[in-house]
């Protein structure tokens, strides 16, 4: 596998975790007045968009960037080593104050692969990166829990839940879900129906170092930094559960 320097993991923490104190005080601050959640989740985008774009910047001058708030340079692909960044993965979360369901995404892609992360879950206080990596979530002996959507959950998750006799666990956003994996809140993240390589490019990168597999539904590798940024399904779940849960997502 590609390999990051040894800095950019501590960076990527270090942006995440700047960009979600951001948007908790951006959030505190709004929520002192009448709060409209979808203007303040404009508001967290674009000045969390800011903050990871100019510390990228300084930092890794040389480095191309990929962010869900900007606009896609072509340089990119021919680029070897790529940061690819949302700055607030789950706006929708985000404005309806009190939840904490919503992450920062930071990531380092060499040769496709997410070679170094950090996905911050700043209301919780918390930022979970590939160096140090997390632990590996401790056992569970329960029902297998299978994270969905609040409001769009995909027909492949409730067919995994069943095959594991498992149940389905709401929550928002794909940070969120993929470190609840990660922290052994949760057993299995299967998406599909639609996203970006920005949704899942640091969540992978954590969770891969965590111990954890990493796929498409299918099984098939993840693959990032492509011309069409369009990857719409991930599956993130416990090792000795993954066999299982791609079969029944087939």
């Amino acid at each position: 596998m590609p390999q990051a320097l040894p800095n950019d993991h501590s960076l990527a923490a270090e942006l995440a975790t700047n960009a979600g104190r951001l948007l908790v005080d951006l959030r505190a601050r709004r929520a002192a007045g009448a709060v409209d959640p979808k203007a303040l989740g404009r508001e967290g985008d674009a000045e969390a968009h800011q903050l990871l774009m100019a510390g990228l910047a300084e930092a890794r001058p040389g480095d191309a960037v990929l962010s869900e708030e900007g606009v896609a340079d072509p340089a990119r692909l021919a680029a070897t080593r790529v940061w690819i960044v949302d700055p607030l993965d789950g706006t929708r979360e985000y404005g309806e104050v009190p939840r904490t369901d919503w992450a920062v995404h930071v990531a380092l892609v060499v040769a496709g692969e997410p070679v170094a992360g950090a996905v911050a879950l700043p209301a919780r206080g918390l930022t979970l990166a590939t160096d140090p990596p997390p632990p590996p979530p401790p056992a569970w002996a329960g029902p297998a829990r299978v994270l969905v959507s609040r409001s769009r959950p995909p027909v492949e998750a409730a067919r995994v839940a069943e095959a594991l006799g498992g149940e389905l666990v709401p929550l928002g956003s794909a940070g969120a879900k993929a470190m609840a994996v990660v922290l052994g809140e949760a057993d299995v993240y299967a998406h599909s129906g639609g996203q970006y390589e920005w949704d899942s490019a640091a969540p992978v990168a954590v969770a891969r170092a965590a111990g954890l597999h990493v796929s498409r539904l299918d099984g098939s590798r993840l693959v990032y930094n492509r011309p069409d940024p369009y990857l719409p399904d991930l599956l993130i779940c416990r090792s000795e559960l993954a066999e299982r849960v791609i079969a029944a997502a087939r």
